[in-house]
């Protein structure tokens, strides 16, 4: 458990990481990560989500809560588990502290293994470190649309349009 002093820390680096949204993540790029989910679900019949947070919420940041934390309660509120054969998968990136998470539903959970998902999410960690933001979803893209292609729920017709495509930047006036 962090002391006061070090989770104040965290919460000024957590609110100045605002600032850096918009040029971490410009509009252009939104559209084109868009248009890539997009295209990645006509081959499969997953659904891919991303979710990128400059900061934690101020409970979050108090209680010393993990980007994985974050990352499994924004899984639930963008409704990723809520996909009609359980394939859902989150790309989260928390810009304070360079974290990423990949979280996926339950038809996925054996589907690769914990190594090699840690592989990923350190293949992203790298490009995110670097600044390398569209470099690192382009990889995290890549290797989840060749993941769900290659699972059995591939196989199922999509019924329906299914979640959002575009990445959703988390504002940080809210406390949740």
């Amino acid at each position: 458990m962090r002391n006061w002093m070090e989770r104040c820390a965290r919460l000024v680096r957590h609110r100045w990481a605002e600032g850096r949204m918009n040029s971490a993540l410009p509009g252009d790029l939104l559209q084109r990560l868009e248009q890539r989910v997009a295209a990645s679900e006509q081959s499969h019949s997953g659904e891919i989500r991303i979710c990128v947070e400059a900061g934690l919420p101020f409970s979050y940041i108090w209680r010393d809560a993990s980007a994985r934390e974050r990352a499994q309660t924004l899984f639930g509120k963008l409704r990723v588990w809520d996909t009609e054969h359980n394939n859902g998968v989150l790309i989260y990136l928390l810009l304070a502290d360079h974290a990423v998470e990949i979280v996926v539903d339950r038809a996925l959970t054996h589907a690769v293994g914990a190594d090699v998902w840690q592989k990923w999410v350190q293949e992203m960690t790298t490009n995110f470190r670097e600044g390398r933001y569209e470099n690192g979803l382009n990889l995290a893209l890549s290797q989840v649309s060749a993941m769900l292609c290659e699972h059995p729920s591939a196989t199922y017709q999509r019924n329906g349009v299914g979640l959002p495509n575009a990445p959703v930047r988390v504002a940080m006036d809210r406390d949740d």
